[in-house]
């Protein structure tokens, strides 16, 4: 962890306020999965092209979530389905901001779309105002429920000519009652763009080290890792679970 730290002190630093020029509401992503050694070997290799996100002094600032489906977990079968257009909601706290949010994550025809109200704390029950919010974005009024609780460490990285955006997370987990799964050498990369563009410096540093785009959110690979073949169908996604499992255990 020090020589990550240590990695990250040469790139130069960027608020929040100053990185709202980026804030890429409506965009493409492009995931990515590696080590956090070979992150360690990657990030000397950008520092002249982005500034790191840099918040009360820290770099690898904490995030949690709180996931919400239906009881049919009708979120996780519409990606599973290949369905072209679908949600995620969660409450989501930036911790070292002390600030959380009700997001909504809509993804339509390869681009996402996310919207989000301020909220005081994490809830188990939706009150009336969240209720009103989800309904207009999902044009759906389905009945929620928590399915999973998520925490990770995050570097952001701002493009300092482009508007692009990298996140990279790590030390991830997933719990829900008394089942809990971590990841804790998986490195999930997330390449943020107002257009996709390849020949972007980080999407070229992966091309040439072989690591190709891959499509799995966390709240997937969080759901089957805690309620598994009992309660969800995901012959579709066992061939990028297990591949994300061997980085995680160094097998790759």
């Amino acid at each position: 962890m020090q020589q990550l730290l240590n990695i990250l002190n040469d790139f130069d630093s960027i608020s929040l306020e100053e990185m709202d020029r980026v804030k890429l509401m409506n965009r493409t992503d492009t995931k990515f999965a590696f080590t956090i050694e070979k992150l360690i070997e990657f990030l000397p290799k950008i520092t002249g092209k982005f500034d790191v996100l840099e918040i009360n002094g820290t770099r690898t600032p904490h995030y949690e979530s709180l996931y919400f489906d239906d009881n049919q977990f009708s979120f996780f079968k519409d990606h599973h389905n290949g369905k072209t257009d679908r949600f995620k909601v969660r409450i989501r706290k930036y911790v070292e901001s002390n600030l959380l949010f009700l997001e909504i994550k809509h993804k339509f025809k390869g681009r996402t779309d996310k919207k989000r109200i301020l909220t005081d704390d994490f809830t188990l029950e939706l009150d009336k105002v969240q209720k009103k919010f989800l309904e207009k974005h999902l044009h759906d009024d389905k009945e929620l429920v928590p399915t999973m609780w998520n925490s990770f460490q995050r570097i952001t990285l701002v493009h300092k000519e482009l508007n692009e955006r990298l996140t990279l997370d790590f030390n991830i987990e997933f719990h829900y009652q008394n089942s809990t799964r971590k990841f804790d050498r998986l490195i999930i990369a997330e390449l943020k763009q107002e257009d996709l563009n390849r020949n972007s410096e980080f999407y070229q540093l992966m091309k040439s080290n072989q690591i190709r785009p891959y499509r799995l959110s966390k709240y997937c690979i969080g759901s089957i890792e805690l309620y598994g073949e009992d309660r969800l169908k995901f012959n579709r996604f066992k061939k990028k679970l297990l591949y994300l499992k061997k980085i995680n255990d160094d097998q790759l």
